[in-house]
C-alpha cells in the first residue's frame, strides 16, 4: 500500500513540474497543437549568432564528406545532389549541446516523453537541390508493431537553419496523422506521376532514374514554411518528410531525435565522449539524464549490481517522470 501511495506521489510531482514548466514558458497553446496536430512550431528558438555557429559546424562536415567545398547559397545538383543525413553532429561543436538544452523545445519533448527521456540521436538532413523527396514517414517504423501506441514513444525537434518553403526543400507534415497510429501508405505517400509502384521501386533502384520525375504531393501534407531558428516538433507517430529541393543552394536542419528511457536509441549511448562532454557543460543534470544517467539497462557482469541496483529506483512510473 505504502509503494502504491509512493509511486502515485512520484505522478503527481512528474505532471506537476512538467505543467508548470509549460506554463513558465508560455507554452500552453503548443500543447494543444501537439495534441491536435501532431506537431507545432516554435518560431525565433535560435539566436542568429547560433544559427550561424550550427550551420558553420554542419557545412564543414558536409564538405569533409563530398570532398569539396560546397556553396550553402549556390550550390548546383552537381554539388550536391539531393538529401544526405550527418549523423552523430553532439561531438562535432558546443553549439549543439547548447541547442539541445534549449529551455522551450525540450519542455515540449518532455511534455511528449517524460523526463527521463534520452536523446536518440542529432544529426542533419543537409539537402541539396534534385534528387527524391524524402518519403513519409512516422518514426515508429523502425520495428514498432502498428497499431502504435497514442502515448510518444518518440519524438523530434526539427530546426531550420536556413529558410524552409517548398520550393526550397522544407519538412513537410500531415497535420492528425499521429492519430491514425500507422505508416503512411504507397497513394498516402509522395508518388511519382505516371509510375505504379513496381516500375517505381524499379527506377529508384538505378542511379539516377528518378531525376526527371514529376512528383504530386502526398494529400494533405503542409509545408513548413519557417525562418532559420525556428523549430518544429512533433509527436512520434505524426507522418513527415521532405520536399525536393527545386532551387541552387543547399536547406540546412538539426534535428534532435528523442525516445522515452526504454526505446534502443539509434546512436549508441555511453561514448567516452559523453564524459568529456558533461565536464564541459559544468555536469548540467538534464544533460546528464539525455544521455542515460538514469538508464538502468545495458549493464554487463561486473557493474550490473552498481547500474541497476542504484538506478532502478530513479526509472520512471509514470508518463512524465
Amino acid at each position: 500500500m505504502a509503494s502504491a501511495i509512493a509511486t502515485e506521489r512520484t505522478r503527481d510531482q512528474a505532471l506537476r513540474r512538467t505543467l508548470e514548466t509549460i506554463e513558465r514558458h508560455g507554452l500552453k497553446e503548443n500543447v494543444s497543437e501537439l495534441d491536435l496536430h501532431g506537431y507545432t512550431v516554435l518560431p525565433g528558438v535560435l539566436s542568429a549568432q547560433t544559427i550561424e555557429r550550427a550551420k558553420a559546424a554542419i557545412l564543414r562536415r558536409a564538405e569533409r564528406e563530398a570532398g569539396r567545398r560546397i556553396d550553402p547559397d549556390a550550390a548546383t545538383d552537381a554539388d550536391f545532389k539531393g538529401m544526405q543525413y550527418l549523423p552523430y553532429l553532439l561531438f562535432d561543436d558546443p553549439v549543439f549541446a547548447e541547442i539541445l538544452l534549449e529551455p522551450r523545445p525540450l519542455a515540449l519533448v518532455t511534455y511528449l516523453l517524460g523526463e527521463s527521456c534520452l536523446l536518440s540521436s542529432m544529426g542533419s538532413h543537409f539537402r541539396g537541390p534534385g534528387g527524391m523527396p524524402l518519403m513519409l514517414h512516422s518514426d515508429n517504423g523502425n520495428g514498432m508493431p502498428a497499431p502504435y501506441s497514442s502515448i510518444s514513444m518518440v519524438a523530434n525537434v526539427n530546426y531550420a537553419l536556413t529558410p524552409y518553403s517548398r520550393e526550397a526543400g522544407a519538412l513537410a507534415m500531415v497535420p492528425g496523422s499521429h492519430r491514425l497510429q500507422r505508416q503512411p501508405t504507397y497513394h498516402e505517400n509522395f508518388t511519382a506521376e505516371g509510375l505504379g509502384p513496381a516500375d517505381f521501386a524499379a527506377r529508384a533502384r538505378r542511379p539516377g532514374g528518378m531525376d526527371d520525375v514529376v512528383w504530386k504531393d502526398p494529400p494533405g501534407a503542409v509545408s513548413m514554411d519557417i525562418s532559420p531558428g525556428d523549430a518544429v516538433i512533433w509527436h512520434g507517430n505524426a507522418w513527415h518528410g521532405g520536399f525536393r529541393r527545386e532551387r541552387p543552394g543547399v536547406r540546412i536542419n538539426l534535428a534532435a531525435y528523442f525516445s522515452r528511457q526504454y526505446v534502443q536509441t539509434q546512436e549508441r549511448r555511453g561514448d567516452p565522449a559523453e564524459a568529456e562532454l558533461l565536464a564541459r557543460c559544468d555536469n548540467n543534470p538534464r544533460l546528464a539524464v539525455l544521455l542515460g544517467a538514469r538508464q538502468s539497462y545495458g549493464w554487463r557482469a561486473d557493474d550490473w549490481a552498481t547500474i541497476y541496483g542504484q538506478r532502478a529506483r530513479l526509472a520512471p512510473r509514470g508518463l512524465f517522470d
